[in-house]
C-alpha cells in the first residue's frame, strides 16, 4: 500500500466521521453565545503554471456556500456546494444548519435581504460597496473572509482536486479538522486514531 493510497484512505475516515455527526443530527451552529458568519466563494481547479486542460467538471467555478459558526476563539465551519447562489438555494441550508433565533452575518446579497429574518433569525449585514464594518451595528464578514483563504490554500495543497466529488472530499476534511480534530482530548492525532478504529478498513 503506497503513501498516495493511505492517504486516500485517512480522507475517506476523516469524511465518515463528520457525516456521521451530521446524519445525528450534531452538525448545528449558533444558539446562545455564538453568531454565525454566511458567505459564498469560488472554487476551482489550478492549472500548473496556467497550463494544461480543464476536466469536464471543472470548466465552471464551483461555488461553496460557508456558514462560520464563531464563539470565542472557535470556529466551526459547514461548507457546501451550490449550483448558484439564490435565496432558492442558500436558505434552506441556513434553515438546516443554523438553529433558530441566532444572530447571523452577511454581506447585502440580494438572496440574504429579507430571506434570513423571515426564516426566525436576526440578521445583521454589511454593504461592502461603503465599508468593510458596518457603522451602526459594528457588524462585519471578516471572519469567514479571512477564513476562505485559508480553506482555499488547503484544498490546493491536496492531491485529486479536479472533481467534484474529491472537492467535497476535501470540505469534509476542512470540516472535520474544526468540529472533530480540534475539539478532541488529544489533539488531532488522538482524533484520527479514534475514527480510524471506527472506520477504517485496511
Amino acid at each position: 500500500m503506497n503513501i498516495t493510497t493511505i492517504s486516500l484512505k485517512l480522507r475517506k475516515v476523516c469524511k465518515s466521521a463528520i457525516k456521521r455527526r451530521e446524519r445525528r443530527g450534531k452538525q448545528r451552529l449558533g444558539g446562545p453565545n455564538e453568531f454565525v458568519m454566511l458567505d459564498e466563494s469560488n472554487f476551482y481547479h489550478k492549472r500548473k503554471y496556467g497550463r494544461g486542460r480543464f476536466g469536464p467538471t471543472w470548466r465552471r467555478r464551483k461555488w461553496v456556500f460557508g456558514m462560520l459558526g464563531i464563539r470565542g476563539k472557535r470556529r466551526r465551519p459547514i461548507l457546501r456546494l451550490v449550483k448558484q447562489r439564490s435565496r432558492r438555494h442558500l436558505i434552506p441550508l441556513v434553515t438546516k444548519y443554523v438553529r433558530q433565533g441566532t444572530t447571523v452575518i452577511t454581506d447585502m446579497w440580494r438572496a440574504y435581504t429579507t430571506a434570513i429574518a423571515e426564516s426566525g433569525f436576526v440578521h445583521f449585514s454589511v454593504n461592502h460597496s461603503r465599508s468593510f464594518v458596518n457603522p451602526d451595528t459594528g457588524a462585519h464578514t471578516q471572519n469567514i473572509e479571512r477564513a476562505w483563504s485559508t480553506y482555499k490554500s488547503q484544498v490546493w495543497r491536496l492531491r485529486g482536486n479536479r472533481t467534484v466529488k474529491t472537492l467535497k472530499s476535501h470540505l469534509a476534511l476542512i470540516e472535520w479538522t474544526h468540529w472533530l480534530a480540534n475539539e478532541h482530548k488529544d489533539g488531532p492525532l488522538g482524533r484520527l486514531l479514534h475514527d480510524i478504529r471506527h472506520f477504517c478498513k485496511f
